[in-house]
């Protein structure tokens, strides 16, 4: 259940870290207020995670998830480059995430 509230949080980061673009500095209630609450939603579930993983995995894992799924956000939907540097580079991010799952022990 741990891996479930883990990668939930994962997806969570994603949507508050892109969320962060649409708020313009915190100047948009209703942004905002949806990135505020993801933001808390997600370090919640972050840290029930935490309570039986390692917490080295699980940050691990939540930041990999976050940013790996924030860039191919920029990539796919707001038109930042996808070179093929860039997208080499998010496979890692997502090679590491399996890569500490497998050794977590759990």
């Amino acid at each position: 259940m741990a891996w479930v509230l883990l990668v939930v949080a994962g997806l969570l980061e994603v949507g508050w870290s892109v969320g962060m673009k649409y708020t313009e500095g915190f100047t948009r209630l209703v942004p905002s207020v949806l990135t505020g609450a993801g933001i808390v939603a997600s370090m919640l579930l972050l840290a029930q995670a935490a309570r039986t993983l390692p917490i080295g995995t699980a940050y691990g894992v939540w930041v990999g998830i976050g940013a790996a799924g924030a860039a191919v956000y920029g990539m796919a939907v707001l038109g930042e480059p996808a070179t093929a540097a860039r997208v080499f580079f998010v496979c890692l991010l997502l090679v590491a995430v399996v890569g500490l799952k497998a050794t977590s022990g759990h």
